[in-house]
């Protein structure tokens, strides 16, 4: 029986959420998957993110192989994905999401706010959207901290910490558990203070549409739960005409109330980097029972809420705008 062709980034973090994947695929169909592994533009650049655009750069290479015939499939981490879906690619599947929440990862197993009132903490993030929640979180504590930009892998990153250059770094908490590296998690960062770039957690399983066959069969792979929480938070993304580069943070949660019933609560922040700035707002809504009304309810939460974000004046402190 011929292999599936899964083409992935040769990050260890991308590997184990490919290799996940690909066991599922396993199980699901019964036929071997082959990890084919790609390297991206934002993998061998140590320029930071906001200089080299942000959008796009962990995918193009990827849908490139696509489009090739190089690989059958790939595997995304969701937040990487422009909102923009080329018609020519399906996104065949978002699987279960893992914890979307921040995670610190501090010097002597310190919590944030225990860390923000020492003198000269320097915290390390390479996303805006953290700094500027970051920066804020410690000017409402009374605190200042300063925001250091950081590229690498979660080992290169940690090491800062355990070296002494960085007295803490902020990862995604899925990623640390993808890789079995949680437990050096000093803090899972509460959603109330810092809210994850939109997508956090959730992986994408896209494939060429034009092969309807793998679309279906991908397709068992999918949580319409995830599903509609990320069209949320996306659509406020696309919304805001941002990409991943800009300091923009979103959560949608679903939570069950009664038979039948489903309320989302969505949430969205922009901020200057440095924190002095931050629009935050949240919408709760109900969405239908059949997923096809309700990812439409989640699209039209997210455009509603950017829109009302924008009348706040967040697009003045998005910094740099989707090209």
């Amino acid at each position: 029986m011929k292999a599936l062709r899964l083409g992935t980034r040769r990050s260890k973090l991308a590997m184990a959420q490919s290799g996940g994947v690909a066991e599922k695929v396993r199980a699901l169909t019964g036929r071997p998957v082959e990890l084919v592994e790609i390297t991206t533009y934002g993998d061998v650049s140590r320029e930071q993110l906001t200089q080299i655009g942000g959008t796009g750069v962990f995918v193009s290479a990827l849908r490139d192989a696509l489009q090739a015939g190089e690989i059958d499939f790939a595997v995304h981490s969701l937040k990487d994905l422009p909102t923009a879906q080329p018609p020519e690619l399906a996104l065949a599947a978002v699987p279960v999401r893992e914890d979307p929440r921040d995670a610190l990862v501090a010097r002597d197993g310190l919590t944030f706010e225990q860390l923000a009132v020492c003198d000269r903490v320097r915290v390390g993030t390479g996303a805006p959207r953290r700094m500027a929640q970051l920066n804020a979180w410690a000017r409402a504590l009374g605190c200042e901290i300063t925001t250091v930009p950081i590229r690498g892998n979660v080992d290169t990153r940690i090491g800062y910490v355990r070296d002494g250059e960085l007295d803490a770094v902020v990862l995604a908490t899925a990623g640390l558990r993808r890789i079995g590296r949680d437990s050096e998690i000093t803090e899972t960062l509460p959603s109330d203070a810092v809210l994850p770039a939109p997508g956090q957690g959730a992986l994408a399983i896209e494939c060429a549409a034009s092969d309807a066959d793998l679309t279906a069969l991908l397709a068992g792979l999918e949580d319409p739960h995830t599903r509609i929480a990320v069209t949320a938070e996306r659509t406020l993304l696309s919304t805001l005409e941002a990409g991943c580069s800009a300091p923009v943070a979103a959560l949608a949660d679903l939570r069950e109330e009664g038979r039948n019933a489903t309320v989302m609560r969505l949430r969205g922040a922009v901020g200057t980097t440095d924190g002095t700035s931050l629009v935050q707002l949240s919408t709760t809504g109900s969405v239908a029972a059949s997923v096809e009304e309700a990812l439409s309810h989640a699209a039209t939460m997210g455009r509603e809420l950017a829109e009302e974000m924008l009348a706040k004046g967040a697009a003045g402190l998005m910094g740099e705008r989707a090209l």
